[in-house]
């Protein structure tokens, strides 16, 4: 029996890596979620190592996507086919499972973004990467500061009965409001849905502001398995909230279509290096470029001694380039 062809896709963020494998149908044959932890070369390559060492002998990668804040990183080491951001991955993967999305909340470790669709393109779109106070983040500390897991953080808000209002606007002053309304006394649950009503309402405040969202609303994002933030945006939207199955690694799937797509019909020849030479030696540095007045940082990939991709540049002098 031959092997499967598949279409990769890598979402590389600040505090998780993602890789999809799919099939000629844009079915999802395989997932994995891993934590980042500083090391997004390492995270790839883990990734990578695991899928060959269990499905390795059994497909043929006909190509390759990438996306996420890391996505120049791991399309130079894999070989990526398709470069793509988060906003294009996240609306295509949230189209393929819910075709008539109109609005997408995606909330991941350090940003959040809001998505809005008009006749199947999007229209308009808003990114924070500045304020923690809407990130997951945010909520993975106070979990620790109360003494919970954050996998128990939804079912504490679940159980409220008489919720806390918690200054939202900002982390520092949220945390500082949730330790007050600590030793004032209040429970756990109260505080830790008050909590989540208010990452909800920074969230639409700051990137729903003058914004109609519409219905289906789809959450993605490693939040959107949080029971609680869910229902908090349910109570702040008036409407149900859509979580797709793979909610947490929409991004790599959406490249992945996206490789598939890029590529066409015809699987033109993949620039996927190969799982061998990804157990090479990978390497980064960086040098500012002396070549004008905007003194660029280049960022530098060097694989076994040898260079093998370029970028940061503004005007394309080293862009892509192994030198």
């Amino acid at each position: 029996m031959g092997r499967v062809k598949c279409f990769m896709g890598i979402d590389v963020g600040s505090v998780s890596t993602n890789i999809t494998l799919i099939d000629e149908n844009n079915n999802l044959l395989e997932k994995l979620y891993m934590r980042t932890d500083g090391q997004p070369i390492e995270s790839i390559r883990t990734g990578l190592k695991d899928i060959y060492e269990r499905l390795g002998k059994s497909i043929e990668i006909a190509g390759v996507g990438a996306t996420g804040s890391g996505r120049q990183l791991a399309a130079a080491i894999v070989g990526a086919d398709v470069v793509k951001n988060e906003i294009t991955a996240h609306a295509v993967a949230a189209q393929k499972d819910i075709p008539d999305v109109r609005t997408i909340i995606e909330i991941g470790g350090q940003d959040s973004k809001i998505i809005l669709l008009k006749n199947n393109v999007v229209h308009d779109f808003a990114m924070n990467t500045v304020c923690a106070a809407g990130t997951g983040s945010f909520l993975d500390r106070q979990a620790a500061r109360l003494g919970i897991t954050i996998e128990d953080f939804g079912s504490y808000a679940v159980r409220s009965e008489s919720p806390v209002r918690i200054a939202g606007r900002c982390a520092v002053f949220a945390e500082s409001d949730m330790i007050h309304k600590q030793q004032m006394g209040y429970s756990r649950e109260d505080i830790v849905r008050g909590l989540c009503d208010a990452l909800a309402r920074n969230y639409l405040a700051n990137l729903g502001k003058g914004k109609k969202l519409e219905a289906p609303v789809v959450f993605q994002g490693g939040v959107a398995a949080n029971i609680g933030i869910i229902q908090a945006f349910e109570r702040a939207l008036g409407t149900k909230i859509v979580i797709p199955e793979n909610h947490d690694v929409m991004g790599a799937y959406g490249v992945a279509i996206l490789a598939h797509e890029g590529l066409g019909s015809s699987y033109g020849k993949t620039g996927f290096v190969g799982f061998d030479r990804l157990m090479g030696d990978y390497t980064a540095k960086s040098s500012e470029c002396d070549g004008c007045s905007n003194g660029c940082e280049i960022v530098q990939i060097i694989m076994d001694n040898s260079p093998v991709a370029c970028w940061g540049d503004r005007c394309g002098k080293w862009s892509g380039a192994a030198v």
